[in-house]
């Protein structure tokens, strides 16, 4: 049974409507987003979501989005074990995470599987914008890449990164590196990669002169997340390629866009998109 259909019974029609009709569960932490007219109703909701879902052990409802250059957002415990932090299983990996001090995302786990079938053997890989290490970590395991530079500003991401590069067995390849993709790619990464990650994108627009600088001189790939707004008569994925076309023809970058795609729905009419980017000579 749903959610809802659980809650039947024990919630007015009209609550029932605005009851979520999903929500994340990262390891054994659930975490749901309640609209304000029903917050006094989220004990039950939770407690719901915990008879629902056996394995899970707390339940944390996010009082405020996403923000900030850590991506952080405001979650408090609502039912089960006082805690933030959990270790969540994907594609034969282990990720160690806390979630009020990380940003983690569930919702992105074909996207990394997808990208570590595109790495080829013996690739260099810089993840720009790696957190706890999710995409790196996936690439070393599934792929063969002979190094991942794995960057982040967030401290407390790095650390947990560091970790999980130690559960999952992958030191030889995955190097997380805490700074400024930015500084970190002038200081110590010019021309070294075949292929770029920018799963950020509050920041891949900014950044994409330092993308294409972390490329070998002749070229490779740049996977750019963004996130899209489209009426109903405008496709998203046209208008981020558009977007982008634009600003890599002001960077006198030669470029194809091959492969472009909506990932998710991340609000009314708001699409997160990833378009994969061949960079020439």
């Amino acid at each position: 049974m749903s959610l809802k259909e659980k809650l039947k019974g024990q919630l007015e029609p009209w609550e029932l409507d605005l009851v979520p009709g999903s929500y994340d569960v990262v390891g054994d932490i659930a975490v749901i987003r309640v609209p304000k007219l029903i917050e006094q109703k989220s004990k039950l909701i939770a407690e719901t979501i915990m008879q629902t879902d056996k394995h899970v052990k707390t339940v944390l409802h996010q009082v405020s989005p996403v923000s900030g250059d850590f991506r952080l957002r405001g979650l408090e415990v609502v039912s089960g074990e006082m805690k933030t932090e959990t270790v969540h299983r994907e594609f034969e990996c282990l990720f160690k995470v806390d979630l009020n001090d990380c940003y983690f995302s569930p919702r992105l786990s074909f996207e990394r599987m997808r990208i570590a079938r595109l790495v080829e053997p013996s690739e260099v890989v810089v993840n720009m914008f790696a957190g706890v290490g999710c995409f790196s970590i996936v690439i070393a395991k599934h792929a063969k890449p002979r190094r991942v530079y794995s960057i982040d500003i967030n401290p407390a991401a790095i650390k947990y990164h560091e970790e999980n590069v130690r559960l999952n067995k992958v030191g030889d390849i995955v190097e997380p590196i805490e700074g400024d993709a930015r500084k970190v790619i002038e200081e110590r990464l010019v021309g070294a990669a075949e292929r770029i990650l920018m799963p950020l994108p509050e920041k891949a627009d900014e950044y994409l002169e330092w993308a294409k600088l972390a490329l070998k001189p002749e070229g490779g790939w740049i996977h750019y997340y963004g996130s899209e707004h489209a009426d109903k008569d405008e496709d998203p994925v046209e208008k981020a390629k558009e977007k982008v076309t634009e600003r890599l023809s002001r960077l006198s970058f030669h470029f194809e866009i091959p492969s472009a795609r909506i990932i998710r729905a991340v609000g009314p009419r708001w699409h997160q998109i990833v378009l994969d980017i061949s960079i020439q000579r």
